[in-house]
């Protein structure tokens, strides 16, 4: 990548620290409180961030390495966790998602694969990342009713029916992306917005053939690799499970009286939650409702869910410095 273009990836990720830390709205002496009772837990999140983010570079690089390996170019660990790492920070602070991380991803991979392969392998990422998602939620809906389905109400009972819907609507959706390819599709949904629709068809018609290259090596990935497909769709889904910690990790600073499973309850209905308000930059205030009405409505306290919001936070904000911080190092190629 140009330096010109990391450079404004940078810029624009220290404007959006910068922005974070000034409407942040519980005052600094109380952050430095919080953060002194949480004690040793505190970088254990941390600790185990840097760990869930090892998965998400692994399910990434098996992706990238995935076709014939002797002949293709392969990109370095550690810049993939770079890259990786670096990339979701930007997602934290850009509206919508997606619209920071991953073209910022893109551009770096070009450098060692080219661009088709970079796109693509960036592109299944992502979905498998989101996908990920789906199926995280429609295992906590399973969970939900082996440990709670005999108490349900008729009100829990209907929205379980319709988060399951969406579950499987997602996935549905998804496994057709795979086998067909998605991204001329999703552009041709982009396009559908009018102030949109001039430049993206335009974009469209001058890169066609790329694009539709785009999408065979996406519909190839599950059609010829099925072992690369699932261990990267396992490695995502793990994460997101070993994610749940973090969450056990903060309750028991204030109670010990809480199971992993429901942990798990907790994070499911709190990224769901968060997720329907994705176009906001690190879902403000979203996330913080999901929390309280998730421990809400497993008869814990909601000044739990406030307290975790708040240790989850701040350790999106130590993560996405770091992450804004890894673009200036490493970015040296070697060339053989």
């Amino acid at each position: 990548m140009k330096n010109k273009l990391r450079n404004l990836f940078f810029l624009i990720g220290v404007v959006a620290v910068a922005v974070m830390l000034w409407k942040f709205e519980m005052p600094y002496d109380q952050v430095l409180q919080n953060v002194q009772r949480a004690g040793i837990w505190f970088p254990a999140v941390l600790l185990l961030w840097g760990i869930i983010y090892f998965m998400n570079t692994c399910a990434w690089q098996v992706i990238l390495n995935a076709g014939d390996t002797q002949t293709q170019a392969r990109v370095p660990f550690w810049k993939v966790y770079k890259y990786t790492v670096t990339g979701f920070s930007l997602n934290y602070v850009t509206p919508v998602g997606l619209l920071g991380g991953e073209p910022y991803r893109i551009m770096e991979v070009s450098a060692y694969v080219g661009k088709e392969r970079a796109t693509s392998s960036v592109i299944l990422h992502a979905m498998m990342h989101i996908f990920s998602h789906f199926c995280f939620w429609a295992f906590s809906i399973v969970l939900y009713l082996l440990l709670y389905g005999e108490q349900m109400g008729w009100g829990m009972g209907i929205m379980m029916l319709l988060i399951a819907a969406f579950c499987v609507l997602g996935i549905y959706f998804f496994m057709k992306g795979y086998r067909n390819g998605l991204a001329l599709n999703v552009l041709h949904f982009f396009a559908r917005i009018p102030f949109c629709r001039k430049k993206i068809n335009g974009f469209i018609e001058r890169n066609l053939p790329a694009i539709e290259r785009v999408d065979q090596q996406i519909a190839a990935l599950h059609a010829q690799s099925r072992r690369v497909f699932y261990l990267s769709l396992s490695l995502e889904f793990f994460a997101r499970i070993v994610g749940c910690l973090e969450i056990l990790f903060i309750l028991y600073i204030m109670t010990d009286q809480v199971s992993f499973w429901d942990c798990i309850l907790i994070q499911a209905f709190t990224s769901l939650f968060a997720n329907l308000f994705f176009f906001m930059p690190m879902q403000m205030g979203a996330r913080e409702g999901g929390f309280a009405l998730a421990t809400g409505g497993l008869a814990m306290t909601k000044a739990f869910g406030v307290y975790t919001s708040l240790i989850v936070r701040l350790r999106e904000i130590v993560w996405i410095v770091i992450g804004i911080a890894l673009m200036k190092v490493g970015n040296k190629i070697r060339k053989s």
